[in-house]
C-alpha cells in the first residue's frame, strides 16, 4: 500500500475527504472519526492531523464539497428558466440532492462544534454563495424590495423548503397518495410568492388611506 511519501499533501486531503464521504454514505455521521479515515486510506491518524486540524476540521472540509456538489445541482437544474419556476428548480434539485446523498446532507445541518470553536470563513462564504443564487432570483421578482427585505424572504422561503425536505426524509409528512414533497414546494413558493405581493399592496392601501 502506497505510504506518506508517495502521495502530495493535496493528494492525501483528496483521497481522506473520499474516504470520509464514504464511510458517511455508508455508516452515517455517527461513524465518522479520523481513525477510520486513516485506516481506510492506509494511514496513520497523525498523517491525517498534518492536513485536518481536528475532527471538525474534517466535517467542515466535507461540508464544503457537500455545498459545491449542492450548487452545481441547483445550477443545473435551473438553467434558463424563468424566475418563478428557478425557484421550484432550486427546491426540487435541493430535495432531489439530500435524497440522494441523505448522511452529507444530514452532516452539513446536524454537526455541531465546541462552543469556542468557529466554523471557518470560507465555509461561511459557501453558505452565503448558495444563498445568492436564492436571493438573485427574488430580486428579478421583486425589483422594490430593499436588499435586507431579500435577504430575509430568502431565508423564510428555503427554511420551508428545508423542513419539507427534512420531513420526507424522516418519512414524516403523513401525505395521501396523490401528495408528495414537490407538490408541498410548488405549492409553498406560489403562496409566498402571490402573499409576499398580497402584503404589500395591503401596506400600501393602508398608508393611501391614512394619508
Amino acid at each position: 500500500m502506497a505510504r506518506r511519501n508517495d502521495h502530495s499533501r493535496e493528494e492525501l486531503q483528496a483521497m481522506a475527504l473520499s474516504a470520509a464521504e464514504q464511510l458517511l454514505d455508508e455508516q452515517g455521521g455517527a461513524a465518522l472519526s479520523t481513525r477510520k479515515v486513516a485506516t481506510a486510506i492506509g494511514y496513520s491518524v497523525g498523517s491525517l492531523y498534518l492536513i485536518f486540524k481536528n475532527l471538525d476540521d474534517l466535517c467542515w472540509q466535507i461540508n464544503a464539497r457537500t455545498l459545491q456538489g449542492l450548487k452545481l445541482a441547483l445550477d443545473e437544474a435551473a438553467v434558463d428558466q424563468p424566475a418563478q419556476l428557478r425557484l421550484k428548480c432550486y427546491a426540487q434539485a435541493y430535495l432531489n440532492y439530500a435524497q440522494q446523498w441523505p448522511h452529507r446532507w444530514a452532516l452539513l445541518y446536524e454537526h455541531r462544534s465546541p462552543e469556542d470553536l468557529d466554523a471557518p470563513e470560507w465555509l461561511h462564504a459557501a453558505i452565503a454563495d448558495l444563498f445568492s443564487r436564492i436571493e438573485q432570483t427574488l430580486r428579478e421578482l421583486k425589483t422594490d424590495e430593499s436588499d435586507e427585505e431579500i435577504t430575509l424572504a430568502a431565508r423564510t422561503l428555503w427554511s420551508g423548503v428545508h423542513g419539507i425536505t427534512m420531513l420526507k426524509l424522516r418519512d414524516k409528512l403523513y401525505l395521501g397518495a396523490d401528495a408528495g414533497p414537490e407538490l408541498m414546494c410548488e405549492s409553498l413558493i406560489d403562496r409566498y410568492m402571490t402573499g409576499w405581493s398580497g402584503t404589500k399592496q395591503a401596506v400600501n392601501a393602508l398608508q393611501g388611506e391614512q394619508l
